[in-house]
């Protein structure tokens, strides 16, 4: 790659860029949007969420003695943080959303040397549950949307409905229809797409990118000084190592691809990167990080393994986040458009679940009931909130999310059913020795 030339590793990268962009861009959207941010502060977001994007990558690439696993991971922010940051949001307010995003990055750092030695909790059957709890509980805010947004005076009407289907279609014909890159920004296309009809229905402003300048620094702490509830800390910290997990297997994935034996040193420098990352995004009101897995496939499709190809695709990221004039372009974006986008992306997050727990050995009457209990009370206690209304406020902190009850379910039930031996399997070595 070093002999290649910098147009070449310039295209490269802003390839990348353009792989993990629609992510990067609609999460805050989302988020944002959920939580009925002005259009100054939705700018704000995503100019910010670009920038900790380049920073965390950075952080992860450059490898050294103290953090980063050097390999060419581009990090983003993890859709299983969506969920529990709207949860938080709206139940405890914006600043509590980062002040747990802040906890939960030092926790990382905290356990990163030891989190091989705490993932014998977390198999695929637990994070697949979660996974699969945090993907359903999207779903309505995806529908919202397609309605036009909740509370919207045109909500469910007609012309909103049809941009929302209409996106989803395009988006669906486009990746069944086309190869490789494309193929891999479908839903940014789907998105640009939608917008331009939506623009014809004169649904679409342009104030937002108008009244944007055209730099920006960073705020600290924006939205105002962090607070620190336990509920919204243990939410983030569980949405935290469900992204390592997530991580671990992009880091394997791509130490096969470049030919790099991944060791114990590796996994925790990446995990401390992460760490770091999610830290920094606290501060300036950004988002927790995760390796983004579309990378990895670009890379594969590509064959472009050079970090440099990262290094500049880090660079345009940050540049692109000085520049709120651009991010503001995503604002624009009509909520039925979004909606539309979001049902295949939300729907994604519920398939990524599954495929976690298509790992899971089914003829274990254990793991069934793992996930049928897990996954019944995480979306029993999202659907019905006043559930546990009468339990004591001690124990509120358990039970006043479905996210959380789920997990902990999972996690339970996994050391119940299969990491304490039962009477019977305890027996059998005895039953085969009088067999013999």
């Amino acid at each position: 790659m070093s002999k290649q030339s910098p147009m070449k590793v310039g295209s490269l990268g802003l390839q990348h860029v353009l792989a993990m962009y629609a992510g990067a861009a609609v999460i805050p959207l989302i988020v944002g949007g959920a939580l009925k941010l002005t259009a100054e502060q939705l700018t704000y977001l995503v100019s910010i969420d670009l920038l900790m994007c380049g920073v965390a990558t950075l952080l992860q690439v450059w490898k050294n003695k103290f953090f980063g696993i050097g390999l060419p991971v581009v990090l983003g922010c993890t859709f299983t943080a969506v969920g529990p940051m709207i949860a938080i949001g709206s139940q405890y307010g914006v600043t509590s959303i980062y002040g747990s995003i802040l906890v939960s990055g030092l926790i990382v750092l905290l356990i990163s040397n030891f989190f091989g030695k705490l993932a014998k909790f977390f198999p695929p059957v637990v994070t697949g549950s979660v996974v699969t709890i945090i993907g359903l509980t999207l779903i309505p805010a995806a529908i919202n949307n397609m309605g036009g947004g909740q509370g919207a005076p045109d909500f469910g009407a007609l012309d909103n409905i049809g941009l929302a289907f209409g996106t989803l279609i395009f988006i669906l014909l486009m990746y069944k229809f086309s190869t490789g890159f494309i193929r891999s920004i479908s839903i940014l296309i789907g998105l640009i797409g939608g917008t331009i009809v939506a623009y014809f229905m004169g649904k679409v402003s342009f104030k937002a990118v108008e009244d944007a300048s055209w730099l920006h620094m960073p705020d600290l702490f924006y939205f105002g000084t962090p607070t620190f509830n336990v509920t919204a800390i243990i939410i983030m910290t569980l949405v935290a190592i469900v992204s390592l997990v997530e991580s671990t297997g992009v880091y394997y994935a791509l130490g096969e691809i470049t030919g790099k034996d991944i060791k114990e040193k590796d996994l925790v420098g990446g995990y401390r990167s992460e760490g770091i990352a999610t830290i920094i995004g606290g501060l300036f009101n950004s988002f927790p990080y995760t390796a983004f897995s579309q990378n990895v496939g670009l890379i594969q499709l590509s064959g472009a393994k050079s970090k440099n190809v990262i290094f500049t695709a880090a660079g345009i990221m940050i540049v692109i986040g000085f520049m709120p004039k651009i991010g503001a372009f995503t604002t624009i974006i009509p909520s039925a458009v979004l909606g539309g986008a979001m049902i295949a992306m939300f729907g994604m997050v519920v398939a990524a679940g599954i495929k976690m727990l298509s790992k899971v050995d089914f003829n274990s009457q254990g793991n069934l009931l793992v996930i049928a209990c897990s996954v019944g009370m995480g979306l029993g206690v999202s659907v019905v909130p006043g559930l546990f209304s009468q339990v004591p406020e001690s124990m509120k902190v358990l039970t006043d999310s479905g996210i959380v009850a789920g997990s902990l379910t999972a996690i339970i039930l996994n050391i119940v059913f299969n990491m304490i031996p039962s009477k019977k399997e305890k027996q059998v070595p005895l039953e085969v020795k009088k067999a013999a």
